[in-house]
C-alpha cells in the first residue's frame, strides 16, 4: 500500500486524556487500573475506567446521542486540539472528501441497560425516551462525529469485537487508495457497561487482579475503556517527524468463536500480511505491540505467531497492563502508543507482569527503555478469530 500520514493523533483511557498522559505512562512504566466500582457491578476484578467522563455531557445540538460511549468519543477528540486538525482537514478537502471510520464493540449499550431498568412492569416496553439508534447502535459514534463535525463523506462503524480500530485503518486505507476520498478520521472508542463485564467474567476470563499478561501465573483480562483516534491522509500532508502507516494485515481464524487458534495461525496470517503490505521483511520490525490480553490462551497462541514469524529478536510488549483491556477501542489506543514510541524512540514495558512465562519464547521487556526505532506492528485480535495488524513507521 501507498504509506499514509497520521498527521494528528490523541488517544484517552485510564491513564489520561491527551498524548501527554499517556507518554508519561509509557516511560513510567505505570498503570492506571484500578479495583472495579464502576456503576452497580460487584465483581473481584479491576478495570480501566476513564474519570469524570459523566462530567462531560453532550451539548444540547446533540443530545440525541447522549450516552456514555458517545460521551468517552466527544471528551477524547477534544484533546490535544485534535478536533481542530480534522476541522482544518475538511477546510483543506471538503466535507465530502473527508470520510469517517470507527471501531467499537459494545458502543453505547449501558444505554440500553439503563433503560431496561425502567421498562414498563406490566408490558416490558422499554422507556419511550430510550432511542437505539443513536446511543446503543454501534454506527451512532460515527454519526455523532459527522454531525458534529459537518462531514459529508463516507462513514462507517466496524464491530468485530477487539479488532475493531484497527481494522478502521485498513478500510480508510483502502478508501484512500481509491480516491473515493482524500482524508479520513479513523479511530475507536469503548466504554464500560455491565454486560461486558459480567459476560467476560462469566467466561471465566477477568482477573482479580491487574492483569499479568505473559506472566507465568497470568489468569485473565483487565477490562478498560478509551477513544482514540488519527487523522490520515496522503503522504503530501505529513509533517516533518510524522508518523506512517505503512501496513495493514487481516484474517479470520474460522476457529472457534471465543478461543484463538492454539498455534496462531490467523494471527501469523495477520502480520504476514501486514508485512507484505508495507513492503518489508520480519527483520525490519523493531517493535511489536502485543494483543497481549493475559488470557492464558490468548497470550500462548500469539507467543507461537510472533516467535515463527519473528523469534525472539524483537522486543515485544502488552501495553494493556497499562490501559486495560479496551476491546474495540484498543486497534486505535495502541496504534496511538505505537506512535509515540517510534517518536520518542522508547520501546514500552509491560506493567504488572512480574515474572515472564518461559513457554512464551518471545522477548518481553519488563521495563521499558529508549531504542532506535523505526518500524513497528501492533496485533489486535477478536473474539470468531477476527485478526488485524498494523505496521507504523517513521522515515529516517
Amino acid at each position: 500500500m501507498k504509506p499514509l500520514s497520521l498527521t494528528a493523533t490523541t488517544a484517552t483511557t485510564c491513564l489520561g486524556v491527551g498524548l501527554a498522559a499517556h507518554r508519561a505512562a509509557l516511560h513510567d512504566n505505570r498503570s492506571g487500573l484500578q479495583p472495579c466500582t464502576f456503576e452497580t457491578v460487584d465483581l473481584p476484578t479491576w478495570v480501566g475506567e476513564v474519570p469524570g467522563v459523566d462530567d462531560h455531557p453532550l451539548p444540547a445540538a446533540l443530545a440525541r446521542y447522549e450516552c456514555r460511549n458517545n460521551r468517552l468519543a466527544l471528551l477524547g477528540l477534544h484533546a490535544d486540539g485534535f478536533e481542530d486538525r480534522v476541522r482544518a482537514a475538511i477546510a483543506r478537502h471538503g466535507a465530502g472528501r473527508v470520510g469517517v471510520f470507527m471501531g467499537t464493540s459494545t458502543s453505547g449499550i449501558l444505554q440500553t441497560e439503563l433503560a431496561y431498568r425502567e421498562r414498563d412492569p406490566v408490558t416490558g416496553a422499554l422507556p419511550a425516551a430510550f432511542d437505539y439508534a443513536a446511543t446503543h447502535n454501534p454506527y451512532s459514534v460515527s454519526e455523532l462525529l459527522r454531525e458534529h463535525l459537518g462531514i459529508t463523506g463516507m462513514a462507517v462503524t466496524i464491530s468485530t469485537a477487539c479488532s475493531s480500530s484497527a481494522k478502521v485503518f485498513a478500510a480508510a486505507a483502502r478508501q484512500l487508495e481509491l480516491g473515493t476520498i482524500d482524508a479520513a478520521l479513523v479511530g475507536g472508542v469503548d466504554s464500560l457497561c455491565l454486560t461486558t463485564l459480567y459476560g467476560f467474567a462469566s467466561l471465566e476470563l477477568t482477573s482479580r487482579e491487574p492483569c499479568r499478561p505473559c506472566d507465568v501465573d497470568r489468569d485473565g483480562i483487565s477490562i478498560g475503556e478509551g477513544a482514540a483516534y488519527a487523522l490520515l491522509e496522503r503522504g503530501d500532508a505529513a509533517e516533518p517527524g510524522a508518523v506512517w502507516l505503512l501496513g495493514t494485515g487481516e484474517s479470520s481464524d474460522a476457529y472457534h468463536m471465543s478461543a484463538p487458534h492454539p498455534e496462531g495461525l490467523g494471527a501469523q496470517r495477520a502480520m504476514q500480511a501486514a508485512l507484505r503490505s508495507a513492503s518489508l521483511d520480519a527483520g525490519a520490525i523493531d517493535y511489536i505491540n502485543l494483543h497481549g490480553t493475559a488470557t492464558p490462551a490468548n497470550d500462548s497462541a500469539e507467543g507461537k505467531a510472533v516467535a515463527a514469524l519473528f523469534g525472539p529478536r524483537v522486543p515485544c510488549s502488552s501495553t494493556k497492563g497499562a490501559t486495560g483491556h479496551t476491546l474495540g477501542a484498543a486497534g486505535a489506543v495502541e496504534a496511538v502508543l505505537c506512535a509515540i514510541a517510534l517518536v520518542d524512540g522508547f520501546v514500552p514495558g509491560s506493567p504488572g507482569t512480574r515474572t515472564l512465562d518461559p513457554a512464551i519464547p518471545i522477548n518481553v521487556p519488563l521495563q521499558g527503555a529508549p531504542a532506535p526505532l523505526r518500524h513497528a506492528l501492533t496485533n489486535s485480535f477478536g473474539f470468531g478469530g477476527s485478526n488485524c495488524s498494523l505496521v507504523l513507521g517513521v522515515r529516517a
